[in-house]
């Protein structure tokens, strides 16, 4: 639920609560307006002058604190369901994509880590993500995380992207009952564990044709690829690290790497270069499913301004494997 969609919920809630006496109390105290207006992101309202001669009725005025404080509760927790819900535009579900490229080849790039969470590795990723303000998407293994569910708590607590990777992180052939269980097992140890719901996947190993992308493809998942490979689990030399990713990447770019599976400690010295490589490039860093709904909002924008009947999707620049 974007700000907008919000504040149309807001607005006539406060507005319905408005009476002269409610007004009063509020400002007595202040706090709801404060509260409402940080959550809005918006300055408090001026506060009308008090009339020392009203006399507003006691229980109306409880009545109508506890529904304000009701409707901000509400809010609080829509605000959080939203940060906690990585849904997808309707023209990603079950495509398989390698990267989205903007119409205005705007730099941007999405940095990914998969088969945590992990000890060690995805801490120190963590540090290095932090001391640099970039969010990234972690795809994550439910076994993992069923083994080490405080260090996905702290990917989640530090505002980054989860997709699933499946529960096992098996190559061989799946039955469709077994697909569904690696995927929906996943998802639900995710749930219980953080809160986040997903709608991005990621394949383990790319493996396309084992029945979990079928699967995925059904429950309406973008299944995210990649453009750009560090081989990170050949635990190359920093140099080699760069160059595999700095040569494969450009706008819309989709960044393989892997906090998980074992030893990433090559990955971890490699990442703040990479990180400031790309900055100089003029990079900036979007988790995937902000790089989806920014390609969303610019079909939406090519669309209003097209004639009847323009195809605003053919001018979209995806990359996508079969």
């Amino acid at each position: 639920m974007s700000n907008n969609q919000l504040k149309q919920i807001f607005f006539p809630l406060l507005a319905a609560a408005s009476s002269f006496s409610l007004i009063l109390a509020f400002s007595a105290k202040g706090e709801l307006t404060q509260q409402a207006s940080k959550l809005l992101g918006k300055p408090p309202a001026p506060q009308p002058v008090q009339n020392s001669d009203a006399k507003p009725n006691g229980k109306l005025v409880a009545q109508k604190d506890q529904a304000f404080r009701n409707a901000i509760a509400k809010l609080e927790q829509e605000v959080k369901e939203n940060r906690l819900t990585f849904n997808i535009p309707k023209q990603f579900k079950s495509q398989v994509l390698e990267e989205v490229k903007l119409n205005n080849s705007e730099k941007v790039v999405a940095l990914t880590f998969d088969d945590g969470p992990w000890p060690d590795n995805t801490t120190q990723i963590l540090d290095v993500l932090r001391e640099n303000n970039v969010k990234a998407t972690f795809f994550v293994v439910g076994q993992a995380v069923q083994a080490f569910p405080q260090l996905l708590q702290q990917v989640v607590k530090e505002g980054h992207a989860i997709g699933n990777h499946t529960w096992s992180h098996s190559y061989h052939n799946f039955s469709p009952e077994g697909a569904k269980n690696e995927i929906e097992r996943t998802a639900a140890i995710v749930y219980e564990t953080t809160g986040v719901k997903t709608s991005l996947f990621r394949p383990p190993g790319g493996f396309m044709h084992n029945g979990v992308v079928d699967y995925a493809k059904q429950r309406d998942y973008a299944i995210v690829m990649w453009s750009a490979d560090s081989n990170d689990y050949r635990r190359p030399p920093v140099p080699t690290f760069l160059h595999s990713v700095l040569s494969s990447t450009g706008p819309g770019g989709i960044i393989l790497m892997h906090d998980g599976g074992g030893d990433r400690s090559q990955t971890v010295k490699a990442l703040p270069e990479l990180i400031a490589d790309l900055k100089q490039q003029g990079y900036r860093f979007v988790t995937v499913a902000e790089l989806l709904k920014m390609r969303e909002k610019e079909n939406q924008t090519t669309t209003a301004t097209q004639p009847p009947n323009a195809d605003a999707n053919s001018q979209a620049k995806i990359s996508q494997k079969n």
